[in-house]
């Protein structure tokens, strides 16, 4: 009997080239491309989806598997942990636009938050930050003992899968995969997100939609409405706009996957005729920057076409701003924006709209000792509107009576 072992395969030098160059997928240029482009867009929804609208906010619950899913890709792709992001973003909100905001562009410069959102991003990981902001987060044995001991285990792993299946394009591939977060969500949207782009709502921060198509990052260009409704798992408002995010949390949902807690806030009114009362007051706090879109677009926007149909070219400019200057919170105006408010204020008309809108603001802005004062506030502001002589603020002032919050 022969008992010789059996002959080894010959591996050839030019498999050995071929895996190098081409691993173990030998793709093409363009199809390595698609995978690259799928395999960001995992990781775009790891962020929106669970860091983001999952875990920072709690607008909606995942699914342990799912959840465990995206911690474990974030992990692998970018070294992200829960806790660390999730700490830094709640600091934001509540903080945004000031000193202790960790990447404020209206405090620290476009060009220092687009340029090193990564480093803003590691100098905010301070132990007191992450026991204040970090309540919540993941906190079991895989977090303690892989994730936060070793983050860099991870996307090692990931250079490793990426130059096996990829070859020496699986460097390229990596790289990609690392810059993705930090100059995408880290830089673009904490960056010219709160610098460039159009307003929904006049919140109190300087957030902006970028587009109105929320696909390349996932929703998250639509940053304004995010910060006017922080707790909403939606970040589209109106209709032409898309929340990409949005639409894998419904098939997430439509496969029981996740369960959405909270969405935008609706504003009701009664056709009805109502007298104010303490739901009225309820409902215009709760809708407060819905109440603030409706004034600019039906009170301060027709009145600043008709003053533009009478106005010079140079008048007709400056008119053009009046709709995202004349409600901007002031701490949020630069000297120019605040030199063009002042000329937009010489006339007559938009300052008595400024005055109006700066009065109504007070109505849930006072302290008042009890409902009933909030009431009478109301109420007179109401009623001067109504006899104010403008059929405009005569409309708008009746929407207000009609009021009413959303049933519990």
């Amino acid at each position: 009997m022969d008992f010789r072992p059996p002959p080894v395969p010959f591996v050839s030098r030019s498999f050995i080239v071929s895996m190098w160059y081409q691993g173990l997928l030998d793709l093409s240029w363009w199809q390595i491309t698609l995978v690259v482009l799928v395999l960001t867009h995992i990781t775009i929804v790891s962020v929106t989806v669970y860091l983001h609208r999952h875990s920072a906010h709690r607008a909606l619950d995942l699914h342990p598997a799912l959840a465990h899913f995206f911690r474990f890709w974030l992990w692998l792709t970018t070294g992200m942990l829960t806790r660390e992001w999730t700490a830094i973003h709640r600091k934001h909100h509540a903080h945004c636009e000031t000193e202790q905001d960790p990447h404020s562009p209206v405090v620290l410069g476009l060009s220092t938050v687009l340029l090193r959102g990564a480093e803003l991003y590691q100098a905010g990981k301070t132990p007191e930050t992450l026991e204040k902001y970090g309540k919540g987060t993941p906190d079991d044995w895989v977090e303690r003992q892989v994730y936060s001991r070793f983050p860099i285990l991870g996307v090692s792993l990931m250079l490793g899968i990426d130059l096996l299946l990829f070859g020496v394009l699986g460097l390229t591939v990596w790289a990609v995969q690392m810059l993705w977060i930090p100059l995408l969500a880290a830089g673009v949207i904490n960056g010219l997100g709160h610098w460039f782009g159009y307003r929904n709502f006049e919140c109190s921060d300087a957030a902006t939609n970028i587009v109105p198509w929320g696909i390349l990052i996932g929703g998250e260009e639509l940053h304004n409405n995010h910060h006017s409704f922080p707790s909403s798992a939606k970040l589209s408002v109106r209709a032409w706009e898309f929340d990409l995010g949005w639409a894998w949390i419904r098939l997430f949902s439509a496969l029981g996957l996740a369960k959405v807690k909270r969405l935008p806030p609706q504003m009701h009114t009664s056709t009805e005729p109502r007298e104010i009362d303490t739901r009225t007051i309820t409902a215009l706090v709760n809708n407060r920057l819905r109440v603030m879109a409706r004034y600019r677009d039906e009170v301060i926007l027709p009145t600043v076409r008709e003053l533009q149909a009478e106005a010079g070219r140079r008048q007709r400019r400056l008119l053009a701003r009046a709709r995202s200057l004349l409600l901007r919170d002031e701490r949020l105006l630069d000297a120019r924006q605040r030199a063009d408010r002042e000329a937009l204020l010489q006339w007559p008309a938009l300052q008595q709209l400024h005055e109006d809108w700066q009065h109504l603001q007070a109505v849930w802005q006072r302290r008042a000792r009890n409902n009933e004062e909030l009431v009478q506030a109301l109420r007179d502001w109401v009623a001067r509107a109504e006899a104010s002589g403008s059929e405009r603020l005569r409309r708008f002032a009746e929407g207000l009576r009609g009021l009413v919050p959303l049933p519990a």
